[in-house]
């Protein structure tokens, strides 16, 4: 763990393939990873935890299977979601966007279960950076 400031800008130059997370920080637990969405992530659920998301520049969609039906949560620059353990979700952009994403250290980026994964997802529990 380093005790100098982390130039977020100085990691993204460093990467471009979107969904393929970095590791930036551990707290606790926890990996705080940066991530580049473009397209469409998969259908995936995570059995015992939540995800948070936080888009730090550009907008993303996250399609959500609850009980009472599907819907589609949309966050632009500056707004956060968590979406909640056990529940099927498909992370989205449009346009492509920046995401800072908080879960415990070695969640695999398609869950628990999800549906057959494409070349254009990286199938990882984060890349430290």
């Amino acid at each position: 763990m380093t005790t100098q400031p982390l130039d977020l800008r100085a990691v993204l130059a460093g990467f471009d393939a979107p969904w393929s997370p970095r590791i930036v920080a551990n707290v606790n637990d926890y990996d705080i990873r940066l991530a580049r969405f473009a397209g469409e992530h998969v259908w995936h659920k995570h059995d015992n935890t939540d995800e948070f998301f936080l888009v730090l520049d550009g907008a993303i969609e996250i399609g959500l299977r609850e009980a009472d039906g599907e819907r589609t949560v949309t966050l632009t620059r500056e707004q956060a979601f968590v979406v909640p353990r056990g529940t099927f979700h498909k992370p989205s952009s449009k346009e492509g966007a920046v995401v800072l994403l908080v879960e415990p250290a070695g969640t695999l980026s398609v869950g628990d279960e999800h549906e057959e994964v494409p070349d254009t997802v990286d199938v990882t529990v984060g890349h430290r950076v």
